[in-house]
């Protein structure tokens, strides 16, 4: 039976704490910040340390000009919810607290938000069929957790009417503001193209031939390499029950520190792959923990660490530290940290030997020294975690955030690389690993960087077995993302139509605008046109048309193939109003004023 523990009134809202049991008090305050753009305090007590069930905190607006709904692991979803729907449930190591009601200009109508981005919450907005009102909640303590006699935190309601990319920028900034929320800095190797071994050569590895790779990938405009899952077992069967000693595999890379010396000889940086949570019952390892697990997956023949206990977290930040100082290593790409969780059997387990009974905050304690510790190594050290490990607790023990696994999926790989990049603020996120079949039409192929032009490209094929057509385009799309990447990853990002799954993104500084269309649509390309231009064709037709608001005047016009061939080069007079061009699939054209 749903108890109402509390409620409060706000200028907007008639909000409700639900619980199941009246063992906690709630007291609930709100605090208007700026106009539209509300702080909903709550504060739960109890009288003795108590093991809290659900709490949930709900408010109700109306269903008037909203059209779609946004969260972090919506994916090619952005249907509206009914609510009788479970919430996305999120913490520190899955998703984020956040929630987006928008319409179909794209227009904010409700963001709200959650300060505790550490415990499990679940964050829901459902349309309720008899009213047409959504029925907006946050769900506390939906994960076993510690026993708590005091707990508060803060939702963010902003109805203000701006664009939803702004009201996510503005909720990314709130928690990096928060105590012990502030994110990582972000070397400026982070955010360079990267080669890596994943998808190219899986876990079999040969050091000669990924020194090859790295000549190829540095040539065409990568500056690091990152070697994935294989390094360290002889097994070839994509397992993790070899993982957890953590020793080089000698048939595959007799010595570590020679091939890490030979890569940085050409010039490459060197990120290294780990599972962080995971030991495999073939491992030395699994016999020191086998009693000190969160939960064993036998299917994946491994354990989950427990990192409440100490000697567990200074077991994995040992092995990292022994690494970076034996093999001059330059980051880690760690994996599999949502993993981390306790289960009904786990829960409340007590042992003197554990310093947490939290697993949140033990979890929180183990990353967190992660990147200390190796920052005391190495100041520049970088630090991969891959969606959906992408939440503002993420960006404090880490400094790259990449899209997660869609291989050959270009349209995928936008979609995950901007839901990233909306609330990522200045740390670096990457593309998942491109890749694409070497019969592919050029033009084809090339749509794989198109798609993620906003975003840190990753790159997975072999080079020297791709056609040399394939070559070129890809030394011609990572030399355009080079020179124009102050506006691609740097600038103003304003991605449209999130319900349409982003059919047009724009980005800009104050000399350039870039526009990437990924749909056969007439292209507004806005107000206040700087003095240049580009529209890339990210389609395989043969044409775009342009809206402009206003003349441009004398202009100078270069269109260009997906190989970066100039085809056409002009000067002319554009006016308001439509233009067609005649544009290569996966081409573009730069439109310069004043020529």
């Amino acid at each position: 039976m749903e108890i109402e523990m509390n409620q409060i009134n706000t200028g907007k809202y008639h909000v409700t704490v639900i619980g199941d049991d009246n063992r906690f008090r709630a007291t609930l305050k709100s605090q208007e910040v700026s106009e539209g753009v509300e702080l909903l305090h709550i504060r739960l007590e109890a009288d003795a340390p108590i093991q809290p069930t659900e709490v949930e905190i709900v408010w109700h607006i109306p269903a008037i000009d909203i059209h779609g709904y946004w969260h972090p692991a919506a994916y090619r979803n952005r249907r509206l919810h009914v609510d009788w729907e479970r919430g996305l449930t999120s913490k520190a190591t899955y998703s984020a607290p956040v929630g987006c009601l928008f319409n179909t200009l794209g227009s904010n109508r409700l963001t709200f938000a959650y300060s505790d981005a550490m415990n499990a919450a679940a964050m829901s907005a459902g349309i309720h069929e008899e009213t047409s009102m959504f029925r907006c909640a946050v769900k506390l303590f939906t994960e076993p957790m510690a026993p708590i006699q005091t707990y508060e935190a803060v939702i963010r309601l902003d109805a203000r009417d701006v664009p939803y990319y702004e009201s996510l920028d503005d909720v990314q900034q709130w928690w990096a503001s928060l105590p012990g929320y502030a994110p990582a800095s972000v070397p400026e190797a982070a955010k360079l193209p990267v080669y890596s071994t994943w998808y190219s050569f899986h876990q079999k590895l040969d050091p000669e031939q990924i020194e090859h790779q790295c000549r190829l990938a540095k040539a065409l405009g990568c500056e690091m390499v990152i070697v994935d899952d294989g390094w360290q077992t002889s097994d070839n069967a994509r397992g993790y029950a070899y993982c957890g000693d953590w020793l080089v595999s000698e048939e595959k890379i007799p010595d570590m520190r020679a091939h890490v010396d030979r890569v940085h000889e050409i010039g490459l940086k060197y990120m290294l792959w780990y599972s962080v949570p995971f030991v495999g019952k073939k491992s030395d390892a699994w016999h020191r923990f086998e009693h000190k697990m969160l939960t064993v997956f036998d299917n994946l023949g491994a354990g989950v660490l427990d990192p409440r206990y100490p000697e567990v977290r200074e077991y994995i930040i040992g092995l990292y530290e022994k690494a970076f100082v034996e093999w001059d290593l330059d980051g880690l790409k760690l994996d599999f940290v949502d993993s981390f969780y306790a289960t009904e059997e786990t829960k409340g387990k007590q042992d003197p030997e554990m310093d947490f009974s939290s697993v949140p905050e033990a979890v929180d304690r183990l990353l967190s020294d992660v990147m200390a510790r190796l920052q005391a190594i190495k100041p520049d050290v970088m630090i991969e975690f891959r969606q959906n490990y992408v939440g503002p607790l993420m960006k404090k023990y880490g400094n790259l955030l990449r899209a997660t696994d869609c291989p050959n999926d270009a349209t995928e790989n936008r979609i995950r690389t901007i839901d990233v990049r909306l609330l990522s603020g200045q740390t670096a996120v990457h593309s998942d690993m491109i890749m694409w079949n070497p019969n592919e039409p050029a033009e084809s192929a090339a749509l794989q960087f198109i798609n993620i032009l906003f975003s840190v490209p990753q790159i997975s094929v072999k080079l020297d077995q791709i056609p040399e057509e394939h070559v070129q385009m890809t030394s011609f799309w990572l030399s355009f993302w080079r020179e124009h990447r102050d506006a691609l990853i740097e600038g103003k990002l304003m991605p449209g139509r999130p319900d349409f799954l982003y059919p047009m993104i724009s980005a800009e500084t104050a000399e350039k605008r870039i526009l990437c269309v990924y749909e056969d649509v007439v292209v507004n390309v806005g107000d206040a046109v700087p003095g240049t231009l580009i529209v890339v064709n990210g389609t395989l037709n043969t044409r775009l048309v342009l809206e402009l608001a206003h003349d441009l005047g004398h202009v100078e016009l270069e269109t260009r193939n997906c190989l970066g061939q100039v085809i056409d080069r002009r000067q002319m007079i554009l006016h308001a109003g439509l233009q067609r061009f005649d544009v290569p699939a996966s081409g573009m054209v730069t439109i310069k004023k004043g020529g």
